[in-house]
């Protein structure tokens, strides 16, 4: 192979590469940089370096609460959005067309409403002159606190989330050829030993990939939590939110979110490990 052809690769990566670095690695290098600058509330941010933002996200149960909140949060919804999700997905790929395209499409159609626009209907529903409300004042049950509660968020991050999971775990289930189950069948299994044992390992992929992106994006979630969870109900996006728009203290609020994508990834990752573990065990490839 010639110098040429080896770079070649290289060379006709460099566009994806440049934009990857300019759009992805350069704000995060800045905004890590940013979050050591020294920060003062009469003069603003200084050309100098401390680890005082570090410490007193880590000393401080304020922000303890805020990140346990945040991730408690998101590991419901992720759970929520699974359960849901899968059955979901597994009708779905069981279907005929034109059922298969229409019901797809009702799976999409929350994507194509804005996510502000969607919270904004759920704070309506969820009103004190709400649906909800409106039914429980007409059972005598009294009236029902959920806007600016943990489960007006889950309840508004699983709508916007479950295509997520849905279309990870249908994709998977495409792939899953139909004369293994009905072996299974044959062979005397019953319908849940055939979903446990030969379905489900199939669908580890799709499961693991749509519930890394589910929690991702429900852990960072900022329009939801903020419109939904009220001024009270603080998730680390919007502390993130309130530290450079409200207090202007850029440094803090760049150093809460960097703590915050470091523990989105090792929650991730670690999530991953377990399953691709287990994934590896019931294919009997460990």
């Amino acid at each position: 192979m010639s110098q040429t052809q080896s770079k070649a690769p290289w060379l006709l990566s460099a566009p994806a590469i440049a934009l990857f670095v300019a759009l992805l690695l350069a704000p995060m290098l800045m905004t890590a940089v940013l979050s050591f600058n020294v920060f003062d509330y009469n003069t603003g941010i200084k050309n100098a370096y401390t680890l005082d933002h570090y410490i007193a996200v880590f000393t401080d149960d304020y922000y303890y609460e805020v990140f346990w909140r945040t991730f408690w949060i998101a590991a419901v919804t992720t759970g929520i959005c699974l359960l849901v999700g899968a059955p979901e997905a597994y009708i779905l790929s069981r279907m005929k067309t034109p059922w298969r395209s229409i019901f797809l499409l009702i799976v999409l159609a929350p994507l194509l409403v804005s996510v502000v626009v969607r919270a904004f209907g759920w704070s309506l529903l969820l009103g004190p002159r709400g649906i909800f409300n409106q039914i429980s004042l007409a059972l005598d049950l009294g009236n029902i606190k959920i806007l600016y509660t943990e489960w007006a968020v889950i309840i508004a991050l699983v709508h916007v989330m479950l295509p997520f999971m849905i279309i990870p775990i249908w994709t998977s289930l495409q792939k899953l050829d139909p004369g293994v189950e009905n072996a299974a069948l044959s062979l005397a299994a019953s319908p849940f030993a055939t979903l446990r044992r030969v379905v489900f390992p199939q669908v580890v992929p799709g499961i693991l990939s749509g519930s890394l992106i589910v929690f991702g994006l429900s852990a960072s979630a900022f329009a939801i939590p903020g419109l939904l969870g009220g001024r009270r109900l603080k998730m680390v996006a919007t502390v993130v939110y309130d530290e450079y728009l409200h207090e202007l203290n850029w440094p803090l609020g760049a150093t809460l979110a960097l703590i915050l994508l470091v523990a989105n990834l090792v929650v991730m990752l670690s999530y991953n490990k377990i399953l691709e573990r287990k994934y590896q065990k019931s294919m009997g490839l460990a």
